[in-house]
């Protein structure tokens, strides 16, 4: 099959939306994005986000899509925490859902310190049916391609405690531990006694 792998278009932002929600319940009841905006206008407010002015983490222009035969098989997101910043994050939450931005602020004890000169990945997602064909290993290296030659040599993602299969799968692909925080308020809301950063170097 001949994977392709193109930066993500406005007309990527429905299914970009449900690839986001896929890849934050892994193997979770719920995941962020149900935490913070509940069951009711979910996909509408996650797409909010992607297309926000405010060009958030995950904005859409962020994101590289993979498509077999002109049909979307996943996605990855690659963003700059120099660029993405959390009030910005914030802003957006409270004009889409005011009760969104004060969830979020519950559970932010839980993140970590985003350095300037790194890339981060996340939302790394493939659509079932299309697993172990390579999605994720092209998606990945064209990621690390861009990332060199925007002059980075450093790539980190998060991954939950406890989430096994995500951390083997991103050892496989070599990141390593780099810092681990468990967060009593992140296991109460969604069962994971807290999260891991896991970095690259390339």
């Amino acid at each position: 099959m001949d994977i392709k792998i193109q930066k993500a278009k406005k007309e990527d932002i429905p299914f970009l939306a449900q690839m986001i929600l896929q890849s934050t319940r892994a193997e979770k009841k719920i995941g962020i994005f149900d935490y913070l905006f509940g069951s009711q206008n979910l996909l509408p407010s996650i797409e909010k986000l992607i297309v926000s002015p405010l060009k958030l983490y995950c904005y859409y222009e962020n994101f590289l899509v993979a498509t077999i035969d002109s049909k979307q098989v996943g996605c990855l997101c690659m963003y700059e925490p120099r660029k993405a910043k959390k009030e910005d994050l914030l802003a957006a939450l409270e004009n889409i859902d005011s009760s969104a931005k004060e969830r979020y602020e519950d559970i932010s004890v839980c993140e970590f310190f985003q350095e300037r000169s790194i890339v981060m990945f996340d939302f790394l997602e493939e659509v079932e049916g299309y697993l172990d064909i390579g999605v994720i290993k092209e998606l990945m290296r064209t990621a690390l391609l861009n990332a060199r030659l925007k002059g980075y040599v450093k790539a980190q993602t998060i991954v939950e405690i406890g989430s096994l299969e995500s951390k083997l799968f991103y050892e496989a692909l070599g990141f390593k531990i780099l810092e681990e925080k468990e967060c009593k308020e992140y296991q109460e809301i969604f069962g994971r006694k807290g999260v891991m950063l896991m970095q690259l170097i390339f």
